[in-house]
């Protein structure tokens, strides 16, 4: 049995030494289908959403005020992903954030994730689709995915849209 979690996050920025997650989204898989296991998660940044990240994801400095901050999300998260294999679209933009996330932590805090332990299906598309854009909507469109409630990126939304092809 092969398990996998489908992970995406949504962010205040694109630099992970300063700028915090505020979305989690995860899907599990088994043996490559949807199990019907999902976890999601907003987080207070505890600081402001950059006007170009609101713009892809839509998430306000408003709604993310009352939300959990990462850290308080941090057991849950890991009993989620439990020894499941992470595959993740563009790798080192989430684990940089979220061993960035690891790093504000106290100790004992979480290992941070190696790139080497993670499949990432923008490599892979990048291999299969050489010279062809490999975003997610891009391969949405490529693969006949439904892309009609993807106005913006949401995390669990990214993910869903990833496995079910």
């Amino acid at each position: 049995m092969t398990r996998e979690i489908v992970l995406d996050t949504e962010t205040t920025s694109t630099d992970s030494k300063v700028e915090r997650i505020v979305e989690v989204g995860c899907v599990e898989l088994i043996n490559h289908m949807q199990t019907g296991r999902t976890f999601h998660r907003y987080c207070n940044p505890q600081r402001a959403v950059h006007p170009d990240a609101f713009a892809v994801h839509g998430l306000s400095d408003g709604f993310l005020a009352d939300k959990p901050l990462f850290a308080a999300i941090v057991p849950e998260l890991l009993a989620f992903i439990g020894g499941g294999t992470l595959v993740i679209h563009n790798a080192p933009f989430d684990v940089g954030f979220r061993n960035a996330e690891y790093a504000w932590l106290p100790q004992p805090r979480p290992a941070a994730i190696k790139l080497d332990d993670v499949v990432d299906t923008l490599l892979l598309a990048r291999r299969k689709h050489a010279g062809a854009a490999n975003n997610l909507d891009a391969l949405c469109n490529r693969y006949g995915i439904d892309r009609s409630r993807r106005t913006k990126h949401g995390a669990l939304l990214d993910e869903t849209s990833e496995v079910t092809h």
